[in-house]
């Protein structure tokens, strides 16, 4: 792994005391899930960077890295 990418994912945290365990960006209560919604409806990313701003690109990088990482699952045929 690139350390580029070693790097992004520094940047998820994952604590069962905080948002229910699920991932969040460095410790903050910024879920990846709640980053991926927001793409998804159509939030221009510069937007939510200026309402969020304790949030940084790098954080939006590492919350797409981290769902692709978890979906890329091989499938087995049985």
């Amino acid at each position: 792994m690139p350390a580029s990418v070693a790097y992004l994912f520094d940047r998820i945290t994952v604590n069962p005391r905080q948002c229910g365990g699920r991932p969040c960006i460095r410790g903050m209560r910024i879920r990846v899930i709640d980053i991926l919604e927001l793409l998804a409806a159509g939030e221009q990313i510069f937007e939510f960077l200026e309402e969020l701003p304790d949030l940084e690109l790098d954080d939006i990088k590492a919350a797409l890295l981290y769902a692709v990482r978890k979906l890329d699952r091989p499938v087995l045929a049985a």
